[in-house]
């Protein structure tokens, strides 16, 4: 698998023109994006809008497969696979190396941005509307990044990034209001899923549920599925395994004849003072105390 450490490297391998600057480029996409038909991992961000209508496009091991218009967003060390992309109508690529952000206030917010971290299966498909709004912020870099550049181009080059980025975040927000509407309550599914978990012999095979486990079962990342359970309830998908777990303990406690550390042990606690940590943090008291309370 080819690893691309600079943008030079990158813009070669796919038969480009050099980029005007050696830590940013801009690539405009008509029918191909031009980049190189192969698997491959980098040291920059890339994000892209695109309207994928044949060919294979994976990262994350996942296959992208929407042919609408949608924002796709790879992170440094993200595996990426493309083959014979054929897209439908315009679209773009901003390659943003890490080394260009250092000093900078986005080195540390961009991180904070889960979708870098969601599957392509989980790309922000976007509407008319918002295609415009990005394409917009798009254009207003590329009037930067070819002009005559001064001390201020950077700063507002980063300016608008950050504004691609905080319009993603709140496009996204609505494509979980709108995927909740059609699919149904994701708590509903997520509780399903984890109550199986239980029921199925993975609590004794594997050990404490985790987020990646269930989310693995509902077919969604990680990252996704925490996003959208916390739009839906305002609590992470962590919050959630916990509060099952404390449930299930504190029926053990007054229904069972077992000690703290059997049920630790019996809900997959391979430490029972964790257990009881836990148990605390989430309830204000003991198992103990609660057992003697009930």
């Amino acid at each position: 698998m080819k690893h691309f450490r600079s943008l030079s490297e990158m813009h070669k391998a796919s038969g480009m023109p050099m980029p005007e600057q050696p830590l940013l480029s801009l690539i405009g996409c008509v029918e191909t994006c031009g980049l190189t038909d192969d698997e491959f991992t980098t040291d920059f961000f890339i994000i892209g809008l695109k309207k994928v209508v044949s060919g294979s496009f994976y990262y994350g091991r996942t296959k992208f497969d929407h042919n609408g218009g949608s924002m796709t967003y790879i992170k440094p060390g993200q595996v990426v696979e493309l083959k014979n992309i054929k897209l439908e109508g315009d679209g773009f690529s901003i390659m943003i190396h890490q080394d260009y952000l250092s000093g900078q206030r986005l080195h540390q917010l961009i991180k904070k941005y889960s979708f870098f971290d969601y599957e392509t299966n989980e790309a922000l498909h976007i509407s008319p509307r918002e295609e415009e709004i990005m394409w917009e912020l798009y254009r207003k870099i590329e009037t930067e990044y070819y002009n005559n550049q001064d001390e201020y181009s950077k700063e507002i080059i980063i300016g608008h990034i950050e504004s691609i980025l905080k319009y993603s975040q709140r496009f996204y927000k609505r494509q979980f209001l709108n995927r909740s509407e059609l699919s149904g309550k994701i708590i509903s599914k997520f509780n399903t899923a984890l109550q199986q978990y239980f029921e199925n012999g993975a609590l004794q095979e594997n050990g404490l549920p985790t987020v990646g486990a269930i989310a693995a079962q509902l077919k969604m990342s990680p990252h996704y599925l925490s996003d959208l359970l916390r739009q839906e309830t305002g609590r992470s998908a962590l919050d959630h395994i916990h509060a099952y777990l404390i449930a299930e303990a504190k029926n053990m406690l007054v229904g069972a004849d077992l000690t703290v550390s059997e049920i630790a042990y019996a809900l997959g606690f391979e430490n029972p003072p964790y257990f009881s940590r836990l148990f605390r943090k989430e309830t204000g008291l003991t198992p103990v105390a609660y057992r003697k309370q009930r």
